[in-house]
């Protein structure tokens, strides 16, 4: 357990049994508690002993809060909801029918993972519709017992948002703001289908507008050098989408120009840190899924 501010903390959910991939918040007063993205279900069970090291049980937990639909970001919410009925799921309006109904979604993600879905993520239960709240961008929502302004955030996924305690100064964005293990390199996340780096560059303008003191990283929990960040984010992501654009000139097919960036991404990783760290980074990006979503983008910019 790590602590952002007064009421505020981060759950390292060990994805993997790795430390750093994977990062739940927690919003905690005499109102309730929330939790912001709780994560896959295969690492449900570290949730739940991290809460109790906090003297949280699932009856204090009211809301869960989701930046995205994605498996390592939602993949718990049915579960926890078909276990503790009365926790409500917000989510933004184009993910509430992935969640009432995530078949499409696991069809997609059984396509880039295969065998492996389940002892990745585990389970991804539907949430029953009349516990979910759908969000539009713009928002105040009351959870934890604090006021969270809610902003509409795409660029790495269509159904993003982001949500600002302005009363900590914490805002807490998903993977719109990237990947970063211990103030490292910030790695854009760009898998596919929604990767759009004009919607990228408004989310992140959206984000600053805030001002906040600090941002929360789903991979991996805060930065306080906000505006750094943004502004290397966004060099490391114009950086990459050359690099793809640049690949689909390559000779090959798309498998082999995949591994080709993985390993040039690897090896740049390598000049910012150890070999250990790049392989945390592996674990919560995927580097080859990057490539296909930028590849997706800038074919559809080419038709």
């Amino acid at each position: 357990m790590s602590t952002l501010s007064h009421g505020l903390s981060s759950i390292d959910l060990r994805f993997q049994g790795r430390s750093n991939v994977i990062a739940a918040a927690v919003a905690e007063s005499a109102g309730g508690v929330a939790i912001i993205d709780p994560g896959p279900t295969s690492c449900l069970e570290t949730l739940e002993l991290g809460l109790q090291a906090q003297g949280i049980r699932w009856p204090d937990v009211r809301q869960i809060l989701l930046t995205h639909i994605h498996l390592d970001h939602a993949g718990a919410a049915g579960t926890i909801v078909r276990d503790h009925p009365h926790i409500v799921v917000f989510v933004h309006e184009r993910g509430v029918k992935h969640l009432i109904d995530p078949s499409r979604l696991l069809d997609s993600a059984t396509r880039v993972y295969g065998d492996q879905m389940d002892r990745l993520w585990g389970e991804f239960a539907p949430v029953p519709a009349a516990r979910l709240v759908s969000l539009a961008g713009g928002e105040r929502v009351e959870a934890g017992g604090r006021a969270f302004e809610v902003a509409y955030t795409p660029g790495h996924a269509s159904h993003h948002v982001s949500y600002f305690d302005r009363s900590s100064g914490v805002a807490f964005v998903g993977d719109v703001a990237g990947v970063c293990v211990d103030g490292g390199y910030i790695l854009p996340p760009t898998p596919p289908p929604d990767i759009d780096l004009e919607l990228w560059a408004e989310s992140l303008d959206r984000i600053q507008a805030w001002s906040p003191s600090t941002l929360f990283l789903t991979h991996f929990g805060p930065s306080m050098r906000v505006n750094a960040h943004c502004a290397e984010l966004t060099e490391h992501l114009q950086f990459t989408a050359a690099r793809v654009r640049a690949s689909l000139d390559e000779p090959g097919s798309d498998e082999e120009r995949a591994l080709r960036f993985e390993e040039w991404l690897r090896q740049e990783l390598r000049h910012h840190m150890t070999e250990t760290h790049v392989d945390e980074y592996i674990v919560a990006a995927g580097f080859r899924h990057l490539w296909y979503g930028l590849a997706r983008y800038w074919r559809k910019r080419s038709t």
